[in-house]
């Protein structure tokens, strides 16, 4: 008897951990940080990364000066103007419409006045979760998180 009442406690020991522990550290907006917003460097920074800074938005001499690498996306992009659209800021904080980087990578540059092509240049568009989670952080504040 005790010994089931004992198996049985730490069963529901180990399933109320399981279902504490909740994300599963995955870029799906709905999981990111733990409270639903996708973070820069858990979720957003790899998507830059890994479309963005190789031959364009890294290294020392980034394309327009816009540096998307890890340590440097904040201060180049955030309440920072544009260089195509100076009355639009790269990111608006709060404001993923009004961020050129989002209309950029959207392809609807042109219709707030924008110019040049979709983002990233000469690669696959991102996906629409990809697009999705960095407008949920800009959306949140474009935090350097």
């Amino acid at each position: 008897m005790i010994t089931n009442l004992v198996r049985a406690v730490c069963v529901l020991s180990v399933l109320g951990l399981v279902a504490a522990c909740g994300g599963d550290g995955s870029t799906d907006p709905e999981n990111g940080n733990g409270n639903g917003v996708p973070t820069l460097s858990g979720d957003v920074q790899p998507i830059l990364t890994a479309n963005c800074t190789t031959g364009c938005h890294g290294g020392t001499q980034p394309i327009l000066g816009q540096n998307l690498s890890e340590g440097q996306t904040i201060s180049t992009t955030v309440n920072v103007a544009s260089t195509e659209l100076p009355t639009m800021d790269r990111i608006e904080p709060g404001d993923p419409d009004n961020s050129y980087l989002v209309q950029k990578i959207q392809g609807t540059q042109a219709s707030v006045g924008g110019t040049g092509e979709r983002m990233p240049l000469g690669r696959d568009a991102l996906t629409q979760e990809q697009i999705d989670i960095i407008r949920a952080w800009i959306a949140d504040g474009a935090k350097d998180n």
